[in-house]
């Protein structure tokens, strides 16, 4: 799909909105978007955080991405340390005001957590934003590998 061809189909769901009311949801992808301004913001690319990998800061960052394609919002990211790394890969399938949902895998891997061995966790995961924080926060924090929390953070442009 040509972003021309995306910016109709998004004027043509907005206008369906208005006009007939309910909640948005475009026929040209995946996610319900229950709030079409938080959509954009998570179109593009974030920094990701792991806790765990360097600093804990922005500063060790990687990088993670939204893109429209194939008639999916798919989401996929890398944050490598010497300490591990953290990946997710899926499709994003809803968006409002503070959260998101994400269907896929996300693979953590820290030296000193599950004996160093990679972590692999697979299903929906809920990304929430709090208050004025500036990050979606994963909320299935318990690491199913090792006692645990884990803190995959992904942050607004």
């Amino acid at each position: 799909m040509t972003l021309l061809q995306w910016l109709v189909a998004v004027r043509m769901a907005l206008l369906t909105v208005l006009l007939l009311g309910g909640q948005l949801q475009p026929a040209f992808a995946d996610p319900a978007i229950a709030d079409p301004a938080m959509a954009q913001k998570l179109l593009g690319t974030h920094a990701i955080t792991l806790q765990w990998l360097g600093s804990g800061t922005l500063k060790d960052a990687g990088t993670a991405e939204v893109k429209a394609m194939d008639g999916e919002w798919r989401l996929s990211g890398r944050q490598e340390a010497a300490e591990g790394f953290v990946s997710v890969d899926g499709i994003v399938t809803s968006i409002d005001a503070t959260s998101f949902r994400f269907r896929g895998k996300i693979v953590t891997e820290v030296s000193h957590i599950n004996g160093g061995k990679a972590c692999i966790r697979e299903g929906d995961f809920l990304f929430l934003k709090k208050g004025k924080r500036r990050y979606w926060r994963m909320q299935s924090i318990d690491n199913p590998c090792d006692l645990a929390a884990d803190y995959v953070d992904i942050y607004l442009r």
